[in-house]
């Protein structure tokens, strides 16, 4: 099953997506949202580029990260992915899961760091890198 992954933020989305099997997540993209517009515009611009992805690599399934605070409780980043996932729900025909993307980014940059990856490189790439960690996070527990 191919699954798209996202890890949802303010000004940058990033995004992973599986191999065929499920097995295997890898970077895909980041997506830059407007700097200089309502919350509306940037959900409806983030929701139309999603569904052209799913649609391209044949998804058959979504999974988004959550934002939960470091004690496991929703916050203001919580509410917020939620709108966004009730918005993409309505518009995408395929089963659209949460996962919890807490570490998420700390586990990509220390992975960058190992790599030796230069400060412009980790900032280029940590959107979808953090979206790869969550992604794979939710395909290795999904294994029985």
């Amino acid at each position: 099953m191919r699954v798209l992954g996202i890890d949802l933020g303010e000004r940058r989305v990033g995004v992973a997506v599986s191999d065929p099997d499920g097995v295997v997540a890898t970077p895909y993209t980041v997506i830059e949202l407007p700097a200089k517009s309502s919350s509306k515009t940037s959900s409806e611009v983030l929701c139309r580029k999603l569904l052209e992805m799913a649609s391209e690599i044949k998804a058959e399934a979504v999974v988004v990260g959550m934002p939960l605070s470091l004690d496991g409780t929703s916050g203001p980043a919580t509410q917020a992915a939620d709108a966004q996932i009730e918005v993409l729900r309505e518009l995408i025909d395929i089963p659209v899961f949460t996962h919890d993307e807490r570490f998420t980014t700390s586990i990509a940059e220390q992975a960058m760091l190992e790599a030796d990856l230069s400060r412009k490189r980790r900032k280029e790439v940590i959107d979808k890198s953090a979206a790869t960690v969550m992604l794979q996070s939710w395909l290795d527990a999904r294994t029985p």
